[in-house]
């Protein structure tokens, strides 16, 4: 039996993805693996290959709608979805035939019961044959007139029913957000199966620090899902003392590290980093020559010569970086910046590489959102999927210098934005929009690189802003997506606060707004929140929207 694997374009998909494959081959199960980047290619794939196979495997796509609506399938064909988007559609909770869902058992889905959203139909409509039995006239009228209250009783309590149903279904679907990561729930497969192997441990790591890092859960969640993992790299990666020096070129191991929040400073200048981090930039505010000036104070605090920052971090002096994260954390204390240390976990392959969780994410995701075309659609995919596998080095590094590129696009993106006032308050939320012809514009027609952009965007400003209404608005964000067909493209990201549980209405709001005004959309994204539309269809849509929220 062959099985065909569907996975969505994000860093936690494909370290899922590397597990299964990685469990398949144990089991020599053959599988062919689709890419899929958002519905209408999840529908292409399925109507390509729905002959040929009978097994289908959806990995972060498919959970939330009702799958067997869109595919049609026949009614031998089974899905097994393992999709971290929230809430799951109810009929893909209820239907145990074809549809298997992998999720955690402590997960709390708050699904709505099963009576109060569907009901069966066949005690609707009986009662309703007519009698022509020969009894008194008298008698048939009195039993007529019974039928006929106790009918419209029946449609009265459908009624009420129906309106109940409406309101909980509204208010399950309601909010769009994230659950457990998908590699986690992989990876719980693998160690239940005995068969988890430190590799799978460490995509497991990497597909939950990618959540993380695209903010998509909260920090309690983040740190309870680090201590699950913690339990298992300290399983697998304890070594006696009689081995320390038997340490072979291609061994790998995994560390806790309690480590700096700067992005790929172990491969940058340590200087790069603290400019193109959201989290320091932002508090900094570097687009302001005040900003510069308080980076400046903070290396100067820190004792640090600017020679030294600015220089590789591998050539830095050694006696520096010794103790470097304690100094960094006690300065940063000081500038407000209580927590720029992290939970987060390293890799290091032999003697000379080592890498944090963090940077493998970024890396990854620059190469799947390569805008440098080589070759079709589907290469950024492959190449992304390979640079997770140890073997491919040189891969990890082509990805970390595009991830430095993708950074400083994002960060000289924010200050533009900021400087020439581009955010906006339309009253429920802040509007940016980025023109044609900006630099880096066609980064930002990515779903991934615009969602990054946008959430480093509403930081900054919050962090920039005077006005104590707008820090608690959330975003939304528009960059052109195909000059030639005049698309853009739209996403809504939620309030950036200390106690925000980053759950997301836009996706809701999106649907309804483009209802009520015929625009020209498509809801392509696996991700609700992002939203494509023709160009001459934006003022009414965000007039809509504007109406919707207020």
């Amino acid at each position: 039996q062959r099985v065909l694997l569907l996975v969505a374009s994000d860093v936690d998909a494909l370290c899922a993805c590397k597990i299964l494959q990685a469990l398949f081959q144990c089991d020599h199960v053959q599988y062919t693996l689709v890419p899929v980047a958002g519905w209408q290619e999840l529908e292409t794939a399925f109507l390509e290959h729905k002959d040929q196979f009978k097994y289908f495997v959806l990995i972060n796509c498919g959970a939330n709608v009702d799958l067997l609506e869109i595919l049609q399938p026949e009614e031998d064909t089974f899905f097994f979805v393992c999709d971290s988007h929230r809430p799951i559609n109810v009929v893909n909770v209820y239907n145990d035939t074809q549809i298997k869902l992998l999720v955690k058992q402590d997960d709390d889905l708050a699904i709505p019961a099963y009576d109060d959203i569907f009901r069966d139909e066949e005690d609707e409509e009986e009662d309703s044959e007519n009698e022509s039995d020969g009894s008194e006239p008298l008698e048939k009228r009195r039993r007529f007139e019974e039928e006929v209250i106790e009918r419209t009783m029946k449609r009265r309590q459908r009624r009420e029913w129906e309106a109940r149903r409406r309101e909980i279904l509204f208010d399950y679907e309601q909010y769009e957000y994230h659950g457990t990561s998908s590699a986690m729930v992989m990876f719980d497969l693998a160690w239940i199966m005995s068969k988890d192997l430190n590799d799978m441990l460490w995509w497991a790591i990497v597909g939950l620090t990618d959540q993380w890092v695209q903010d998509k859960i909260t920090q309690m969640k983040y740190v309870t899902d680090i201590g699950i993992l913690q339990r298992h790299v300290s399983r697998h990666n304890h070594r006696n003392e009689d081995e320390e020096n038997s340490l072979s070129i291609d061994c790998m191991r995994i560390a806790f590290e309690y480590d700096l929040r700067l992005a790929l400073y172990q491969h940058w200048s340590l200087y790069e980093s603290l400019c193109n981090t959201s989290y320091t930039s932002a508090r900094f505010k570097l687009w302001s020559v005040q900003g510069q000036k308080r980076l400046q104070e903070f290396l100067a605090d820190m004792g640090l010569p600017l020679k030294q920052v600015k220089q590789k971090f591998n050539s830095m002096d050694m006696s520096l970086k010794e103790n470097l994260r304690e100094m960094i954390e006690e300065s940063a204390n000081k500038f407000g910046m209580k927590d720029l240390r992290v939970q987060t976990f390293s890799i290091h392959f032999g003697f000379k590489n080592k890498f944090s969780a963090s940077d493998i994410v970024y890396a990854t995701t620059s190469l799947m959102e390569n805008i440098e075309k080589e070759g079709p659609e589907t290469t950024n995919f492959i190449k992304a999927l390979d640079s997770l596998s140890r073997g491919n080095l040189d891969k990890l590094h082509q990805g970390l210098d595009l991830a430095k590129k993708q950074l400083r696009a994002i960060q000289q993106t924010v200050a533009s934005c900021i400087c020439t006032n581009l955010v906006i308050s339309q009253g429920p939320f802040l509007y940016c929009s980025l023109m044609e012809g900006t630099p880096d514009v066609k980064l930002f027609s990515k779903p991934v690189s615009l969602c990054l952009l946008s959430k480093y965007l509403l930081k900054s400003f919050v962090c920039s802003t005077k006005n104590k209404r707008c820090k608690l608005l959330p975003l939304v964000m528009a960059a052109p997506m195909d000059v030639e067909q005049g698309t853009v493209i739209m996403v809504g990201i939620p309030p950036e606060t200390e106690s925000s549980d980053k759950k997301n209405f836009f996706g809701r709001a999106f649907e309804k707004a483009a209802e009520s005004t015929n625009s020209r959309t498509l809801h392509n994204h696996f991700e609700m929140s992002i939203i494509e539309l023709k160009t001459e269809d934006r003022s009414k849509f965000l007039d809509a929207l504007i109406s919707l929220l207020s």
